[in-house]
């Protein structure tokens, strides 16, 4: 499989051999599943001592002579906390327990959330998809609305640079991807309706993935740059994300 190698300004200049890695088979359920792996789970629970922080132990006894037992008294054997008491006798109100006021929860949430488990070779199945979807046309057309076909050859590989001034590397990405250029950017903007009073004031669209070489210095504004090392299979899911690699993260995909 081959693909053309496009300078700065956008022009092709010649075509290389991919690794094998883009002929990978794409399995989408193993995907997924690799997906749910990498996400993180924000815990969740109340606090631990939560409702059982009053001075009520045990149960009510109902012996005969029991010291604070209530025998004869016709009450529940609901654990209590005195509020005040005259001798043997007491004003008290059920504490601790969940039917009780200010008592624990029936089923909290624990804060403990397991993590889905995935084994190395589904892990390197997933990656190897998700790399190989790149290359596909379909993929690209499922993931993005407003991208009816695809016409370029995919997937864009661009020759390695450092430190290129922002304005330059766009005019050449616009003339390389054509139609697909509107997608390519990240933009953000303001949510219509509630979701702006509660912490989701703006949208955003993931934008292009450009993977270089670990050793390429790049900083582009409005477009995610990511190393090979780095990348993982979230930053390409769902499938089909547009992605440019330099030449230098194809020898390193190897």
């Amino acid at each position: 499989m081959k693909a053309a190698v496009y300078d700065m300004s956008g022009k092709k200049k010649y075509d290389i051999e991919l690794p094998k890695i883009f002929d990978s088979k794409i399995r989408e359920d193993i995907i997924a599943k690799s997906f749910e792996a990498e996400r993180y789970w924000q815990p969740h629970s109340s606090f631990s001592d939560a409702g059982k922080r009053h001075s009520a132990s045990g149960t009510i006894s109902h012996k005969r002579h029991d010291w604070k037992g209530q025998y004869g008294k016709g009450i529940s054997r609901t654990p209590r906390k005195a509020l005040w008491r005259r001798g043997v006798q007491f004003n008290w109100v059920g504490a601790e327990v969940s039917n009780t006021r200010g008592g624990r929860l029936v089923h909290r949430p624990m804060g403990i959330r397991r993590v889905r488990k995935i084994n190395e070779k589904e892990m390197e199945i997933a990656f190897s998809g998700a790399v190989a979807a790149t290359a596909h046309g379909k993929y690209i057309v499922q993931r993005y609305a407003r991208i009816s076909k695809v016409e370029k050859h995919l997937p864009f590989v661009i020759e390695s640079f450092d430190n290129v001034k922002a304005k330059k590397f766009l005019h050449g990405l616009k003339e390389m991807l054509g139609d697909l250029f509107e997608v390519a950017l990240a933009k953000r903007t303001v949510r219509a309706g509630k979701g702006k009073l509660r912490g989701r004031k703006y949208k955003s669209n993931a934008g292009l993935l450009l993977i270089k070489g670990d050793n390429e210095k790049m900083k582009i504004p409005g477009i995610e740059i990511k190393s090979v090392s780095e990348v993982k299979v979230s930053n390409l899911y769902p499938l089909g994300r547009l992605a440019v690699y330099t030449e230098k993260a194809l020898e390193e995909l190897k």
